[in-house]
């Protein structure tokens, strides 16, 4: 119960924040999220709702970066692990306080893709104005990334074009 409360009290800021960048006419561009060690950005635009964790019920024959299916809004979703499928890695066990942390991000609804991401920890809006610096997506780098920003604390984030992610066809396809 505490955690939904936690989970609205942030959905509540994070739309209070939005709220008053458009009054102001700096509008963030960006829903900040961590896997896996690693820090995404994920357009506003293309990021659909949030949720609190939840145990997706296991789908069989699949890669092991899908973690199955689950019910979000009388829709069926699939829960793709974000830093495992990145990483190309079998996902980390997640232990019952990082799952306290953890979210998963639907994809926009426009993107026509009943996909949720399940992350390790939000971490707020981000607009241009958050960054000293960035560079273009590396050569060798997945289709979906975008580019790499180095925030004013020097911290590295990766921009991931969750249209391009959701037209993937290793993404597409969750069969082993």
């Amino acid at each position: 119960m505490a955690n939904r409360q936690a989970l609205r009290e942030l959905q509540t800021r994070l739309a209070e924040r939005l709220q008053i960048a458009r009054t102001q006419g700096v509008a963030p561009s960006w829903l900040a999220v961590e896997a896996g060690g690693s820090k995404y950005l994920f357009p506003l635009s293309q990021s659909g709702e949030i949720f609190p964790w939840v145990n997706a019920q296991p789908v069989p024959y699949t890669q092991a970066w899908f973690a199955g299916v689950a019910n979000f809004r009388g829709g069926l979703f699939g829960v793709v692990d974000l830093a495992s499928y990145v990483s190309g890695q079998a996902p980390t066990p997640k232990s019952e306080l990082a799952r306290s942390d953890a979210r998963l991000v639907s994809l926009n609804s426009a993107l026509e893709v009943n996909c949720a991401l399940a992350v390790d920890k939000l971490a707020g809006l981000r607009n241009q104005e958050a960054f000293s610096d960035f560079s273009e997506k590396a050569p060798d780098a997945p289709e979906f990334f975008g580019n790499r920003y180095v925030d004013l604390n020097g911290a590295s984030w990766q921009e991931i074009n969750l249209q391009l992610l959701a037209q993937q066809s290793h993404f597409l396809t969750i069969g082993a």
